[in-house]
């Protein structure tokens, strides 16, 4: 039985590299190859599956892992700093794409409690493949990257409750069953609370001392909570995200987290293997439109309702459009929401395949919508002003501004704040442009002259008296907004010295090939400017402990503007 197993394993992982190795040549997310395995690997094709209950046995390790980590990283003060519109966003766009989803599966016939499981699964957005595409891509630090991630954040926690509340009121009595959940779980949380504040951080301090008693003590608390829900009639899943939330607060968590990813990632897979296998290919054939319907809905849709939304509260048509490209695609909890309603016996294991198909759909077409959606975007954008007429305009967009000014400064991040504050001492006439409407109000308070406008929007940079500027600075690490700026700042004015941001050796000679006068390079600089003290100081300690208190100063000058609600 064990050797047996050993080589079903054995095989199932060959066949993930396999498809793994195919979806990085085609530049798609790695659980399209996973599903794909699983498919490889069932009843209809090779049969190399191990036994469904050790199958399955490793696919609950996974999800409980991923939901340990993800509840490592709801800690109360990341979800203070998600910011209104991210909760606003994230909170429309699940009650609308529900909404809407609900109409489609109903007007395909389907039972009202299967359109509610698939038009709720279908508003959810993939953590991971969004964070890391945009990483991948260098705009997590963009204002929309910002946003997403926020956005993300409170759609995971809408989801986590929907997996709490979900198999809590599967009963026939539903009002016995909804007190009798509130009750366990006041008395639950409660406990949970209890340990977290007081007994878990001193234990904590003596566990640390060895890392590797450290990852054996998170694992057991992991599984031994989630096991505790098990036994209480609740769900394992919400027992091992609890067990996260219960050392989020701990300054080891990260330590933590970091030692469990790959363990997190090994049984993961397992996961949606077990949704591969499980395919019923015989019904989606049946389901061929309302797959293409739901598929475009999510491809199309999603992003159509964010951009009405975040336009609504006075972002660009940009900055929504974007974010929209960004999570156009369902997520990893989509399909354990759904799995779980066919382990309750809601849905049928054809909705099931219906899902994963939609979910292979929308994971490929959206890897392409967030890679190329610069590129998307400046096609779309003369059709897309007619969204620029929904929502506020002038306080946030502001007019034409035909003053002269001696600098301009594009984008007010952790490296334009350091700008202003050089800018200023100058006393030279200068002017920042930002697409953060936060940003601009607080720079207003603080008396900063400044601009609401979209840098890679070429009409805003029309309405720039460009052609008697002396200096532009662009700290936007954007290549394609950079080479737009110099290429226009250089029709307009042919002495202006360009200085602009960029992060990768490529990007930087793009630029320059565009007209730039110097391209900042933060890794270089930084490289730079180690290796010149380490030549001026040498072994004198007394001069680096001089230069760490100026160090310090300017440091603590950053955190008090980070407390203002600037990036730090």
């Amino acid at each position: 039985m064990a050797a047996t197993l050993f080589v079903d394993l054995s095989i199932i992982l060959l066949l993930v590299i396999v498809f793994s190795t195919l979806a990085k040549i085609l530049r798609q997310p790695l659980i399209l190859g996973y599903i794909l395995a699983g498919i490889a690997a069932s009843p209809l094709f090779l049969d190399a599956l191990p036994p469904p209950e050790s199958l399955s046995i490793f696919s609950e390790m996974g999800v409980a892992v991923l939901l340990f980590i993800v509840g490592l990283n709801l800690n109360p003060q990341v979800i203070r700093e998600v910011g209104m519109i991210s909760s606003i966003t994230a909170v429309g766009q699940v009650a609308f794409t529900s909404l809407a989803g609900y109409a489609i599966m109903l007007l395909f016939g389907f039972p009202h409690v299967t359109s509610l499981y698939v038009s709720v699964a279908f508003s959810f957005s993939s953590t991971i493949i969004v964070m890391k595409l945009l990483s991948d891509k260098g705009e997590l630090d963009a204002l929309h990257g910002r946003i997403a991630i926020g956005f993300l954040l409170v759609q995971d926690v809408l989801a986590i409750l929907l997996m709490v509340i979900i198999p809590s009121l599967s009963g026939v009595d539903m009002t016995v069953s909804f007190h009798l959940f509130a009750l366990q779980g006041l008395g639950i949380l409660l406990i949970i609370f209890f340990l977290g504040i007081h007994l878990l951080p001193r234990l904590m301090q003596h566990i640390a001392h060895s890392q590797e008693y450290l990852m054996l003590f998170a694992i057991s608390w992991c599984f031994t909570l989630a096991s505790v829900f098990y036994f209480l009639g609740l769900s394992i899943e919400v027992g091992a995200l609890l067990a996260g939330v219960t050392l989020a607060s701990s300054s080891y968590r990260h330590e933590i987290s970091s030692r469990l990813r790959p363990l997190r990632d090994f049984f993961i897979v397992m996961f949606f293997i077990t949704l591969g296998s499980r395919m019923v290919f015989s019904s989606i054939s049946a389901y061929a439109f309302p797959i293409a319907a739901l598929s475009l809905f999510v491809l199309l849709g999603n992003p159509l309702i964010v951009l009405l939304i975040m336009r609504l509260v006075g972002y660009s048509t940009r900055t929504g459009f974007l974010m929209g490209l960004a999570i156009a695609q369902i997520s990893e909890f989509s399909l354990i929401l759904i799995a779980l309603g066919a382990q309750l016996g809601h849905v049928s294991q054809e909705i099931v395949s219906l899902v994963t198909v939609v979910g292979l759909i929308t994971i490929a077409g959206s890897s392409y919508l967030i890679l190329y959606s610069q590129q998307i975007y400046r096609a779309l954008s003369p059709l897309l002003r007619i969204f620029d007429l929904i929502g506020p305009r002038t306080a946030r967009e502001a007019s034409p501004d035909r003053e002269q000014h001696d600098i301009i400064l594009f984008g007010s991040n952790r490296i334009g704040l350091t700008l202003i504050e050089s800018l200023r001492r100058t006393r030279k006439s200068f002017l920042v442009i930002d697409f953060n409407p936060d940003t601009i109000a607080r720079l207003q308070k603080m008396g900063v002259p400044c601009r609401y406008g979209d840098a890679g929007n070429p009409e805003m940079l029309e309405d720039l008296n460009l052609a008697g500027v002396k200096m532009v600075l662009s700290t936007i690490p954007d290549r394609d907004i950079n080479i737009l700026l110099v290429r226009r700042i250089r029709a307009a004015n042919r002495d202006a010295i360009i200085l602009v941001v960029s992060n990768h050796l490529q990007d930087s000679l793009k630029v320059y090939e565009a007209g730039a006068s110097y391209v900042v390079m933060p890794h270089f600089i930084a490289a730079h400017h180690t290796s010149a003290m380490i030549e001026e100081f040498a072994f004198n300690i007394d001069k680096f402990l001089k230069y760490k208190a100026t160090h310090l100063h300017s440091l603590r000058r950053k955190e008090a503007l980070h407390k203002q609600g600037f990036p730090s």
